[in-house]
């Protein structure tokens, strides 16, 4: 985990922000923080002004904007810039009628009275009845519910948001009512600074309750409450009388804000909120997959090492004839093994998007483990993920149009035009389809018009130019020789084994992948769709170079086996062996829909399975142009080590 918070608030293109975090790191301590995110400094009495976000449920994975339920308004709403991944993330972050003093408590602050009607009552108890929790920001710094842990002597566990109001009964009745959250008990931690007097915020935690506020009288802008008076220390400090929600219930919401001397430091404050108490199963994880890299290692060894060398070593010293047709294996196929495969242009389109994928992948992983992308810097992540995969649409052309010269292709507009359109379009038809369904819920996660218009852009006004100047530049180069020469007629494949059936093959293959990632994957998805942080980038990187060693070890096994029993069609195999692994990454998301998640609502699992779907799909583009790579090396070493005739 990281000391240092080193968010970024814009993000410029990778080259640049490597070079500006070279100079600034090695400049000095001082001004190693990005522009846009130097620590703040407040003096006693400067103002704090708290921004409300979106409100968040895990049941529905619907978010809602705050003043989309009848919250107290401030007199004007102001909406923040949001960045693209904020915006499809769903943050919408506005100002709140919560403003503090630096260090000056408050006691009993009432921020607003409502009176409810029917159609108030009920948006309340909806989101109480689907667990929504209301999300604040103070200083950039996430409102947080402090839960403790089973282990008294370990610190507690942070719960992002506090939930809007909880269900529950009177004492000796049945019937369960709806109860709201009307009264927050703010705790704003603050490092100070002994020589400047000024201090800098380290922490923003909060406790719900919900009262039943009582006054006498008539209620005026000035009435002093009985059930919390700063004037009487009559503070609130539990909810054992609680705030019904029903039409025609008056409703006063109020805070009390206390302020505490820390002694975490500014660039350390994120700390607390990414402390993972389960670091153990990480490296359970790691090692587990260490065990499985080690088994497929040594099976590569042992056939680089031995099989392949007293097979090289033997057909090299074949000198009669008679020999020459005795032979067996792998090389009695060096005629046909090169040759292109059924749907070469296919292969080409999908292996060019998968290189696209790769190098966003490796990006932006480098990015987050050096903490460019902490969470502090909301919708960083998803912002870095989007652009790079546009800039790396030079590297799918080049990649997709070398391979399809090598097949003899001639129309390379044709494959630059299928690599810039055929994956992006596919997840964008499935995009589009759930957030239509999204506008119809009338959540703030459906992606405005105009957002929508810049993905477009991006796509079509960025990614697809840089794919065609990649084809073009790939296009150019020289052809990609095949180490042996291929027959104009193919060779007959004999029947084959059981178990090198292509479809079981194929399934088998994607198991160790899998394997090697699934325990990483249940973090993911936690923090996905439970509403968690994740900051584990460091473990991620160390799993996803396990991830790419597997799919080529396994990739070139099977390959070995495939090309030792004559059947030298594996061009597609070798993409679908460590593609497979994506069937089963779906196959867990369903596992987990089943047995963690609590989601009820139709569209909440279709907008699930949607989303999980287009993972699924990305995982099997990168797996399986990870896997063909490396069988396309192998072959090539392999025939290229034999003398032909």
């Amino acid at each position: 985990m990281s000391t240092m918070e080193r968010p970024q608030r814009s993000l410029l293109t990778p080259c640049l922000i490597f070079a500006i975090s070279l100079l600034l790191t090695f400049h000095n301590v001082s001004s190693f923080y990005l522009p846009g995110v130097a620590p703040e400094d407040f003096l006693k009495g400067d103002p704090l002004y708290v921004k409300v976000n979106k409100l968040t449920s895990i049941r529905t994975q619907l978010p809602y904007s705050f003043y989309s339920v009848p919250f107290c308004p401030p007199e004007n709403i102001i909406d923040s810039r949001e960045n693209l991944g904020e915006v499809l993330r769903g943050d919408r972050i506005e100002n709140s009628p919560y403003t503090f003093k630096m260090r000056e408590p408050e006691m009993c602050h009432v921020v607003c009275r409502l009176v409810l009607d029917d159609k108030t009552a009920k948006e309340f108890k909806e989101k109480i009845e689907d667990e929504y929790r209301v999300n604040m920001i103070l200083d950039n710094l996430p409102l947080v519910v402090p839960v403790r842990r089973v282990e008294q002597e370990a610190p507690p566990a942070y719960q992002q948001g506090v939930y809007i109001g909880v269900k529950g009964q009177y004492a000796g009745s049945k019937d369960e009512k709806h109860f709201i959250h009307n009264h927050l008990t703010f705790t704003v931690k603050y490092h100070k600074d002994l020589q400047t007097d000024s201090a800098r915020i380290v922490g923003f935690e909060v406790m719900p309750f919900s009262v039943k506020h009582e006054y006498d009288g008539k209620w005026v802008d000035n009435t002093r409450l009985t059930t919390c008076d700063p004037h009487a220390k009559r503070t609130v400090s539990n909810s054992n009388s609680p705030q019904e929600v029903e039409a025609n219930q008056e409703i006063i919401f109020t805070y009390d804000v206390e302020f505490q001397e820390s002694d975490v430091k500014w660039a350390s404050r994120w700390d607390a909120y990414l402390l993972m108490a389960d670091d153990q199963i990480h490296w359970f994880s790691i090692v587990n997959s260490l065990m499985i890299v080690l088994f497929l290692s040594g099976m590569v060894a042992m056939i680089m090492l031995r099989t392949l060398y007293r097979d090289i070593s033997k057909y090299n010293e074949l000198e009669t004839q008679e020999e020459a047709q005795e032979e067996t294996g792998w090389k009695l196929v060096h005629s046909d093994v090169f040759r292109p495969p059924s749907n070469s242009d296919l292969l080409c389109v999908y292996v060019g998007t998968g290189v696209q994928f790769f190098g966003m992948m490796l990006v932006t992983m480098m990015f987050a483990v050096l903490g460019f992308l902490s969470p502090s810097n909301r919708g960083g992540l998803m912002t870095a993920m989007l652009l790079l995969w546009v800039f790396m649409g030079l590297f799918a052309g080049y990649s997709a149009s070398r391979l399809y010269k090598m097949f003899k292709g001639t129309e390379w507009k044709r494959i630059a035009l299928r690599t810039a359109f055929l994956f992006p379009a596919t997840v964008f038809v499935i995009f589009f389809v759930l957030n239509a369904l999204i506008w119809g819920q009338k959540s703030s996660g459906a992606v405005p018009f105009g957002t929508m218009f810049a993905l477009v852009f991006l796509w079509f006004g960025i990614s697809v130019p840089l794919v065609f100047v990649g084809s073009y530049v790939g296009f150019k180069k020289p052809t990609i020789e095949d180490p042996v020469k291929t027959n104009k007629i193919p060779r007959q494949i004999p029947e084959q084994a059981w178990y090198m059936n292509p479809i079981f093959s194929v399934l088998i293959g994607g198991i160790l992948p899998f394997g090697a990632v699934f325990i990483e994957l249940f973090f993911i998805l936690t923090s996905i769709w439970l509403n968690q942080f994740y900051y584990l980038f460091g473990f991620l990187f160390i799993v996803f170079v396990i991830l790419i060693v597997t799919c080529a070890e396994i990739t070139i096994v099977l390959c070995y086996f495939q090309l030792c029993s004559e059947d030298y069609l594996w061009w597609w195999r070798s993409y679908l062996t460590s593609g497979s692994s994506a069937l089963y990454l779906f196959l867990y998301a369903t596992f987990y829909f089943f047995t963690k998640l609590d989601i009820t609502k139709p569209v909440s699992g279709i907008l699930y399975f949607g989303y999980m779907l287009i993972a699924s799909y990305a995982f099997f583009v990168l797996t399986g142009t990870i896997g063909f790579y490396a069988c396309f090396w192998f072959t090539r070493l392999i025939y290229s080590s034999v003398k032909i005739d």
